[in-house]
């Protein structure tokens, strides 16, 4: 028989692992997508007033598609990153990372002598 303490550690093990490949991805993903985005007026065109040379998606289509993807990955990576934080922060148990460090004696130097 499984103790039910153990069950719910390897449930919680299975969530992080689950949370951490899905942060990976979304974290790659809005990489991805912020890098494929261009800034305002970044070609040479833009500098003199043209139009610009996208044409796949319109001047505004690609944008518009960029800019929802890239809200709604970073509306991702936070949830995950949260929840990440909550778990780990659940089953890490409370402790310090000097905890099991040895403290160095403090030696007290007598006070100098006062001169009168």
């Amino acid at each position: 028989m499984v103790c039910p303490r153990a069950q719910i550690l390897q449930k919680a093990v299975c969530m992080i692992i689950f949370l951490t490949i899905i942060h990976v991805i979304v974290s790659v993903f809005m990489i991805a997508v912020i890098l494929l985005q261009q800034g305002k007026s970044a070609d040479l065109a833009g500098a003199f007033g043209g139009q610009g040379s996208q044409t796949a998606f319109g001047p505004r289509g690609a944008a518009n598609m960029l800019t929802r993807l890239t809200t709604w990955s970073a509306i991702l990576f936070m949830v995950t990153s949260i929840a990440l934080f909550v778990l780990i922060g659940k089953h890490a148990g409370g402790g310090s990372v000097l905890e099991g460090t040895p403290t160095a004696p403090v030696h007290q130097q007598a006070p100098a002598p006062t001169k009168k």
